[in-house]
């Protein structure tokens, strides 16, 4: 008997729980308005976080920015301390003049001597016809071969002497390159079109290779990530249909695409032995909002914002009239902030 009314109880439970399930599902797609081929779920506005730093180690010299400006690609943002650096090529830039003069004494020094190989040659082409003729010594023409062979050393020399001023010229060239790009690095640029997240690091301090100076915000890449159960998860397509809505402007619904489907499931036990626990599943999904509606609102965007993320998962429902209102273009000058569209 008692048992009877322990299964009852049980099966009353489950009934109770199915039929509150149900009702909230049906309740979220009343309230929403959505046919069944749209589904949703809730998200807020994020994008990525870039991080600025230094690529070698050194002092900061200067800060431009502060937490919340907005920076355009290309915007200098942190300047390091490089008068090492300027020491540094200065010195290379020296050692080139150097060489190169090197190099213009080693090309006249090869002149001077292949003219006087020249005379030598032609003094021992003579001695060698007075020698047949006995007019000369043997001492006297093997003094001019000398000569000539001395002559050929002395070219061979200067011309390895210019050789090593060419030599150090590359050595130090190569070398105002490598400390030019080492000032070019010292000056941190703006890699995006973002916002100023956080500033970490003050003038005077001293970074080590790879230390963070500032964290911007992405304006570039803005999107919402909603989470829907496997069912749902598993008929959105890469690519498909979204819309977004704000808490502070539902009326207003921005177009977006489905740029990523987690291939893993959320906050759910690894090991899921029955049908209940699937159903639990929750797929992360990212809804992205392309760059060209959200430029208009650069100046205004702003993470963090909370909303509804719509996905079409039939492509022959169409999308209610309460999704297809834009967002209005902003107010010149703008005091509100309206999400991207």
């Amino acid at each position: 008997m008692g048992s009877k009314i322990v299964g009852r109880l049980l099966f009353l439970v489950v009934t109770a729980a199915l039929a509150f399930v149900a009702w909230q599902e049906w309740s979220r797609r009343q309230a929403a308005g959505m046919p069944a081929g749209i589904v949703s779920g809730n998200g807020r506005i994020e994008s990525i976080q870039v991080d600025v730093a230094a690529k070698y180690a050194g002092r900061v010299k200067s800060i431009k920015v502060r937490e919340g400006d907005l920076v355009a690609k290309g915007d200098i943002l942190v300047e390091m301390d490089t008068a090492e650096l300027q020491a540094e090529l200065a010195k290379a830039r020296a050692h080139i003049a150097e060489s190169e003069e090197s190099a213009a004494e080693a090309a006249a020094e090869i002149a001077s001597q292949e003219s006087q190989l020249l005379f030598a040659k032609q003094q021992l082409a003579r001695a060698e016809k007075l020698l047949a003729s006995k007019t000369v010594t043997r001492d006297e023409f093997e003094e001019k071969e000398a000569r000539a062979k001395v002559a050929e050393a002395s070219v061979n020399a200067a011309q390895a002497k210019l050789r090593s001023a060419n030599s150090s010229i590359e050595v130090a060239t190569a070398e105002v390159r490598r400390v030019q790009t080492e000032l070019d690095d010292a000056v941190l640029k703006s890699p995006v079109r973002g916002r100023v997240l956080y500033r970490l690091a003050e003038e005077g301090e001293v970074l080590s290779a790879g230390g963070k100076a500032l964290t911007l915000l992405d304006l570039g890449d803005i999107y919402m990530e909603i989470f829907l159960p496997a069912q749902e998860a598993a008929r959105v397509k890469l690519g498909g249909e979204a819309r977004i809505t704000l808490d502070v402007r539902p009326e207003f619904a921005a177009r977006a695409s489905v740029s990523f489907v987690s291939p893993e499931a959320q906050f759910t036990p690894k090991q899921v032995e029955t049908r209940s626990e699937r159903d639990k599943l929750m797929f992360r999904v990212k809804l992205q909002i392309p760059p060209e509606l959200v430029l208009p609102f650069i100046e205004r965007i702003k993470t963090g914002i909370r909303g509804v993320g719509y996905v079409r998962i039939d492509e022959s429902v169409p999308w209610p009239e309460s999704l297809q209102k834009p967002f209005p273009p902003p107010p010149q000058p703008a005091d509100a902030m309206p999400a991207a569209n």
